[in-house]
């Protein structure tokens, strides 16, 4: 090891080769003790080797430094939040070539004991198999051990909590005085827009006329920077056209935006300010508690109510697959079924009379 005494801290300085076998000199600075600075050499050295007989913390910062290119970078503040906090404590030391399906099964029993709800435990599992599916499609683990373990959790929690039109109307009392929150609430409720897509909307991304609005962009505020990336998939970029009564609102709304660039964000606060302002609005109005999410899944429920399918319903909200749509609002079609049966009847009668 080549840890020496920097001052009163210590510091290590070694040579190692990438994994194009260039030889390289490195200097690192500020360990309190030896054993750290000597520590952090040898995680350092098996990062480099790049093979799967290594320590499965250095493992995750391999995935770690691969997948911050290709993810956003909320997602991936998220999925670290997680893999550091749930996962790499109890595989920290465990060579990755040597993690059992055995393994993964008491980490497992382990995490449920903690009394999580179903959709984390889903999530959380599914952050663990994310790591060993990229060890066996870029580093060829023979297999992935959470596959033979089986998974826990579920995907979806049940039935999604949404607002009808008139819990809606009785919540918008509460922001009359407030036009900018008004109008974002009156955007999220008739167009099923997500949170993010709303606060990136720009003047330029509204057309009056044909009474559309361009989704194209989302936005973040993350450790006190303003982020505008891609929406959340390829099928998130979509035209949404909108009722009269709502392009009447946005006219009313936008008139007022004096001095504002036609490439502005329309609405300058953050999802946390909306957060604020539904929990404020419940209080006041009375009306069931729900996330701010769910004010796009009261949309859905509103479109499902009207009879418009889930190819039509998946195709407005952004959503990827068509399966999503069917997953997330199953619970609200058995509904639809007993109206189609009765109009089957119907049609049946008609037949027997001619």
């Amino acid at each position: 090891m080549s840890a020496t005494r920097d001052g009163k801290m210590w510091r290590c300085q070694f040579y190692y080769k990438d994994w194009q076998g260039v030889c390289h000199k490195k200097n690192k600075r500020g360990f309190k003790t030896k054993a750290e600075a000597e520590q952090w050499e040898r995680d350092f050295l098996q990062q480099q080797q790049r093979n799967l007989d290594i320590n499965f913390e250095n493992f995750v910062q391999i995935y770690y430094e691969d997948m911050e290119h290709r993810l956003r970078e909320n997602t991936m503040r998220t999925k670290k939040f997680i893999i550091d906090l749930k996962i790499i404590p109890y595989f920290k030391k465990k060579k990755m070539n040597e993690i059992k399906a055995s393994d993964i099964r008491a980490w497992q029993n382990a995490l449920m004991k903690k009394g999580y709800s179903e959709t984390y435990l889903k999530t959380v599992n599914n952050q663990l198999s994310a790591i060993f599916n990229y060890a066996v499609r870029y580093y060829d683990l023979k297999d992935n051990p959470c596959r033979k373990a089986g998974s826990i959790g579920k995907s979806h929690a049940g039935e999604k909590e949404f607002w009808t039109k008139q819990e809606f109307k009785q919540f918008l009392v509460t922001v009359e005085d407030k036009p900018e929150t008004k109008m974002a609430f009156l955007l999220l409720y008739w167009t099923g827009m997500r949170i993010g897509e709303l606060l990136a909307l720009t003047y330029n991304d509204i057309d009056l006329e044909k009474r559309t609005i361009s989704v194209n962009k989302s936005y973040q505020r993350i450790e006190g920077r303003d982020i505008i990336t891609p929406p959340k998939t390829p099928k998130s970029k979509r035209i949404i056209t909108i009722p009269p009564f709502l392009t009447e609102e946005l006219k009313e709304y936008t008139s007022h935006l004096y001095g504002i660039m036609a490439d502005e964000r329309m609405f300058r606060f953050t999802k946390s300010y909306m957060e604020h302002e539904i929990i404020r609005g419940i209080k006041a109005s009375g009306v069931k508690r729900i996330r701010l999410h769910d004010i796009r899944h009261s949309h859905a429920s509103l479109l499902v109510e009207m009879g418009f399918t889930p190819l039509a319903i998946a195709e407005r909200l952004g959503h990827e697959k068509i399966e999503t749509t069917l997953n997330t609002y199953s619970h609200l079609y058995p509904n639809k079924q007993g109206e189609l049966a009765d109009k089957l009847e119907i049609e049946n009668s008609r037949e027997e009379e001619e």
